[in-house]
């Protein structure tokens, strides 16, 4: 029975060990990283963009806290459009090797 649990433990960690946590990510990782979720989310994003090229050198105070304020919500909103629960592989078997060791 130790063995079996040496054996377990050993498994259990080769499954979740990051082997790609020493390479140095990629712009083409960087970027399939974000992903959109729906077309309600690349409006958000284009309208940041958009905010983002703007010249603000001659705009007025109060335009300007208006902006703050729209990025704030659109920021908000793209927060509350991706969230979720993300698990991995590892965890999900972890989950699966604990509930069978016991149930």
């Amino acid at each position: 029975m130790k063995h079996i649990k040496s054996l377990g433990l050993i498994v259990l960690l080769f499954l979740t060990f990051p082997l790609s946590a020493h390479t140095n990510p990629t712009e083409a990782d960087k970027l399939s990283d974000k992903k959109i979720v729906s077309v309600e989310a690349t409006v958000l994003i284009n309208r940041l963009e958009e905010i983002k090229a703007m010249d603000k050198s001659n705009m007025s105070s109060i335009e300007k806290k208006a902006l703050r304020k729209e990025v704030r919500s659109i920021k908000q909103s793209l927060k509350e459009v991706g969230g979720g629960v993300y698990l991995s592989v590892g965890a999900i078997i972890i989950i699966v090797l604990l509930l069978i060791l016991l149930l």
